[in-house]
Formats: structure tokens, sequence, C-alpha cells
């Protein structure tokens, strides 16, 4: 069985998309409705910003968002997925991929959802920092008995797990988790605590958005990052996707899930192959492949 999958925030680059709006006309005509409905020229910062344009976060997340669903609008004619999974903002990507949403409605939604996160991470000063090679529970023990916000924030792959968090609380759990034995706990070059308590602001600007647009059936499921199980029903998927802003990322779970339920190949669509690599640690033998034109 064939799980498509949808990189988030980290996976941009300059010149992402360009390849795309040279060699497809759909792909040109999507990037174009982008641009008006943004009120930016994304486009101009996709194929030729700096570095530091496209790590803003009302740029990052449309442009991968973009990225990921016009691939997968190119290659409609062979596009058959028979599960789908995005991670954090990838899954509104899986969901316009299994037909939930449609594109401009989930590029409103995406743009809706950048816009309040940056909003949240300007009124408190918070951070992220990814610990490797110790057991989840050590890290969650860890996050329940450090002073202040920290939680567990994404499970990438077993030995890889991101914490989330108020400045302060985040180093002094990185440096409880150097004593218990982490091979690294590194404070991550980002904005904010994204999905933690902290985004709560957030959460409840998105929700309103996201209860006011129309969800259509799935025509395969999605297995969302809140609950690591296959969701089919329209309301079970809107209730997630706005609970996704101050809950982990269950990544792992997500993998082996699809897994247990017959997936034997993972194609990646987006920018970079950084999902592709989680699902090899998390599954060695499945197969796994990027999307392209």
């Amino acid at each position: 069985m064939n799980a498509y999958i949808f990189p988030g925030q980290g996976a941009q680059f300059t010149g992402m998309g360009l390849d795309l709006y040279e060699k497809s006309p759909i792909a040109q005509e999507l990037f174009e409705i982008a641009n008006n409905i943004l009120g930016f020229s994304i486009t101009d910062i996709m194929f030729e910003g700096t570095a530091e344009a496209l790590k803003e976060t009302k740029v990052t997340q449309p442009a991968i968002f973009l990225h990921s669903v016009i691939l997968a609008k190119t290659l409609e004619a062979s596009f058959n997925p028979d599960m789908v999974a995005g991670h954090s903002l990838g899954e509104f990507s899986a969901l316009v991929a299994n037909n939930t949403l449609n594109f401009t409605d989930a590029l409103k939604l995406v743009s809706k959802r950048a816009l309040a996160m940056q909003k949240a991470c300007e009124l408190q000063k918070s951070t992220m920092a990814a610990v490797l090679g110790l057991d989840d529970t050590i890290v969650e023990n860890v996050c329940e008995n450090t002073k202040g916000v920290v939680v567990a924030a994404n499970y990438n792959c077993p030995g890889q797990l991101v914490i989330s968090g108020e400045v302060e609380a985040i180093n002094l759990a990185c440096e409880t988790l150097k004593n218990e034995g982490a091979r690294r706990a590194l404070v991550l070059p980002v904005g904010g605590a994204f999905h933690s308590p902290l985004m709560e602001p957030a959460r409840e600007e998105l929700a309103a958005a996201i209860e006011a647009t129309t969800f259509n059936k799935p025509t395969c499921p999605i297995y969302q990052n809140v609950t690591a199980t296959a969701v089919n029903d329209e309301t079970e998927i809107k209730k997630n996707l706005i609970s996704q802003l101050t809950a982990p990322v269950r990544w792992t779970q997500s993998v082996e899930q699809m897994v247990a339920d017959g997936a034997t190949h993972f194609t990646e669509f987006g920018p970079g192959k950084v999902l592709q690599g989680l699902v090899k640690k998390i599954h060695r033998q499945a197969e796994t492949t990027s999307a392209t034109i």
C-alpha cells in the first residue's frame, strides 16, 4: 500500500518550486492564485529570496505547503494514495491530497495559522530543542519535573524527540537531559514554542477559521498528528487539526500505525527528504521515494 507523506516547517530552501513553475502550466496557474490569495509575491521569495526571508513563519508555512501541493497537482494522473499523513504543517497538504480540503481554502488556513503562530510567539519568549539518544519516557519525565512550561512536542523517530516551551525551562531541561545521557540536547533556531500550551492563543484563532471552512469526506484515511491513527470523519479531522497546535506531533507513532495497517511504500511530496529519513529510522524495511515531476 502507498502512503503519501508531506513535510513541515524546516524543509524550505531558496529556489524551491522554481522547477515546477518552469515545467508545468498547472503549477504556474496555482502559484499565481497563491500570490493573489496571500497578497504578496511568495513566488519571488521562494524562487529568489534569501534563506533569512524564507525563514519567516508567514512565508515558510505557505511556501512548503505550496511546494508540496502543487507538486501533487502536477502529478494528478498518477496520484493514488492509499493513506496520507503530514508532519505538523504538512497535515494541511495531506488534507488537500485526500480531497478533504480544496487548494484555496487550505492555503487560506495555512496563512492564518502562520500569522496566528507568529503572534503567539511574540507574546512570550519561547523556543524548542532537539533531544537525541534518549528514550521518550526519560525525556517526558524530565519535562514533567522541570520548572516552567516545557513539553514533548515532536516524536520524530526513536531516539529523536523535540521539546518545546519557555526559554528558561528549555535551557534547564537541556542541562538535565545531558546529565541523563542525551547524545545531544540542542536549542533550535525557531521563533517559538510550537506544539506546546504557549500556542493556545493561535489555537483559538485558528479554531474559528477551521470551523468556518468546509471539510469534505476524505478519499483515503489521514493519519493525524494528534491521534496517530487513521481518520476518515470530517468532524474528527477538524477537531484534531485544531488540537494540533498545542498537542505533540506523534510522527513515530503515525508511521508505526501506517505500517501496521499495510503501508509498504512511502512517497514524500515537498522540499527535501527529511521525512524519508525519519520513516527509515522508524521502520527500516519501508521503501521511500521523493515525488518528482
